[in-house]
């Protein structure tokens, strides 16, 4: 049963978009620790603890209820096993071990079937928001395995587990945690009982609550934003982040790179946006193996392949991809599958 946490007049009010910058993908917020993070899940209750009483004042000047909102503090359960997880994200490994993970035989078959069956829906996403069908599927295809895998982690406790028990990116969390409980009231969502990944991503896209709120559309019609059950809306809402961080429809995302020297480990950053010219580059010992403009403007990117080092300039489409999640691995292997999904 969901549990209504703000009186009628809240409920009905049009919610409040975020800016764009704060509605971030998942994998975009995990730390990495070592193994043995010291983060451990623990004592006291959380109801006990000043922290959770002032974030429940919080929300009940904001319209919540307290009763509502105390009965789902007192049923939650710390998962340390939320806090293993984000403290090692699959992320944190070499390109070499990361790349397998997706590029399958399987998930390349899955894909194509994929696309198959949910043509209609891709090619609609593609007239409407301008983002082509394979990258939608291998965006869900990483993502979910096409909805084979959308997490079962209560988002309700995960959220608060690391809002209150991970110090790392504590604030961030307990937002995304007011996001959520808005999202339950104005998409009708089990406050208890709705499940995504261990950082309180959720759904077939794998959105987090403020990018739910801010990026998902009903696509199909039915009069609700549903990402958790609805194929249509998943592929729409997809689709319609990308065009909302200026996704450029037929574009390149990366071309090969070779360097010289070791002056190239100077623009080597987490930052992804194409702000290099090819005279720059060249000054750092960048050069690009393969036709490209000009008069363009390009990231420098470096993985760690199986023979080496693998150089990459980025276009602003792989910025784009970061954008769902700020890992250039990531993006890499949303890349490689789309292509691989193209062909």
């Amino acid at each position: 049963m969901t549990l209504n946490l703000r009186p009628l007049w809240a409920r009905l009010a049009r919610p409040v978009l975020l800016p764009a910058g704060l509605a971030l993908s998942m994998a975009m917020v995990a730390v990495p620790l070592a193994a043995n993070s010291e983060f451990r899940a623990g004592d006291p209750p959380y109801l006990e603890r000043d922290e959770v009483q002032a974030f429940i004042d919080e929300q009940v000047a904001a319209g919540r209820e307290r009763e509502a909102l105390e009965a789902m503090f007192a049923a939650v359960d710390p998962q340390q096993r939320i806090l293993d997880l984000i403290s090692s994200p699959a992320e944190a490994r070499p390109w070499k071990d990361y790349r397998p993970i997706f590029m399958t035989d399987e998930r390349i078959e899955r894909g194509r079937d994929f696309m198959q069956e949910h043509e209609r829906w891709l090619k609609r996403a593609e007239d409407r928001f301008g983002v082509e069908p394979n990258l939608v599927a291998a965006i869900i295809g990483v993502e979910t395995f096409y909805g084979r895998n959308t997490g079962g982690f209560r988002v309700f406790d995960a959220l608060v587990t690391l809002g209150f028990d991970y110090p790392p990116r504590a604030d961030f969390f307990r937002r995304e945690l007011g996001e959520f409980l808005t999202l339950v009231d104005e998409e009708g969502l089990d406050a208890r009982e709705t499940r995504g990944s261990y950082a309180g991503a959720m759904g077939r896209g794998q959105f987090i609550s403020s990018s739910y709120r801010h990026y998902a559309v009903d696509f199909d019609g039915s009069g609700q934003r549903d990402l958790l059950n609805s194929w249509p809306d998943a592929i729409g809402s997809v689709a319609n982040y990308f065009r909302e961080h200026h996704w450029n429809h037929g574009e390149p995302v990366v071309a090969r790179a070779r360097v010289e020297g070791d002056a190239h480990e100077d623009l080597i950053s987490r930052n992804y946006q194409a702000r290099f010219d090819l005279e720059e580059l060249a000054e750092h010992g960048i050069h690009p193996a393969e036709e490209v403009d000009a008069d363009g403007r390009y990231s420098f990117i470096r993985l760690e392949g199986d023979d080496g080092y693998e150089y990459y300039l980025g276009y602003p489409n792989f910025y784009v991809i970061t954008r769902y999640n700020r890992s250039p691995l990531y993006a890499m292997a949303v890349h490689q599958l789309a292509e691989a999904l193209a062909e």
